[in-house]
């Protein structure tokens, strides 16, 4: 198998799966841009592939761009390459009502062929945007279209993957980090073990924004339950 060990990432007590206080605005924005047609892209799709997931996610995954069965239902990630990311993301007790997958490109590129670079740039603002409403912790760019688009085209993705950067993206600053694309897992197997790696990265990363947050909000809680200020001068010795 693809992924052996046990993984457990744990969501934040009370933290919705599904519904939050992104999808709102991400719904209102998604529907302002879905019948945009900024190149010839739009003139040979059958559906605008936009995003699927939890909009209040703490990790965002991103690919390149849509392929036939995603052209034909309007979902990312629903083909052959989408059943290894599955398998992917439940290696580290994920699924797609915890994460949110989008692409570089939201529409299918004719024969499946990799997007020019004009068509990324055309394209790119409406991820950042994407990436701004969510908000999340953790990027993780999955291939080399993905990579260029968010790092820029001076990398490659055998060097790169497998590093954390910190990145503004628009008015946000998640942790990204790039990794294969399942599509070219399925192509290059041996290089699932590298990827495999990778994703034990995210999961310890995502376990320390975890821990990082629940010492937060006991912290938050004590101070709340010693605000009058008797106990505060008690509790600290406040003069």
């Amino acid at each position: 198998e693809l992924y052996g060990d046990e993984i457990y990432l744990n969501q934040v007590k009370g933290r919705k799966a599904s519904i939050g206080s992104n999808e709102l605005e991400l719904n209102t924005y998604l529907d302002s841009i879905k019948d945009c047609m900024k190149c010839s892209l739009g003139e040979s799709r059958n559906k605008i592939v936009l995003g699927t997931g939890n909009p209040d996610a703490d990790i965002v995954f991103v690919g390149e761009a849509p392929g036939k069965q995603e052209d034909i239902q309007g979902l990312p990630f629903v083909g052959r390459s989408g059943k290894l990311l599955d398998k992917m993301l439940n290696a580290i007790k994920l699924n797609r009502s915890k994460v949110y997958i989008s692409n570089v490109v939201n529409y299918r590129p004719p024969s499946n062929r990799r997007p020019t670079e004009e068509e990324i740039a055309r394209y790119l603002p409406y991820l950042n945007s994407h990436i701004e409403i969510i908000n999340p912790k953790i990027l993780v760019l999955l291939g080399s279209t993905a990579l260029n688009a968010i790092i820029g085209s001076e990398v490659v993705i055998s060097k790169a993957r497998g590093k954390w950067i910190q990145k503004k993206i628009n008015t946000v600053e998640p942790w990204i980090i790039a990794s294969f694309h399942p599509a070219f897992l399925m192509r290059q197997p041996e290089q699932k073990k590298l990827a495999w790696i990778d994703l034990k990265m995210i999961r310890e990363k995502f376990r320390t924004r975890l821990l990082l947050r629940s010492s937060k909000n006991i912290l938050i809680q004590y101070l709340m339950s010693c605000a009058h200020p008797t106990c505060l001068k008690q509790k600290f010795y406040v003069k």
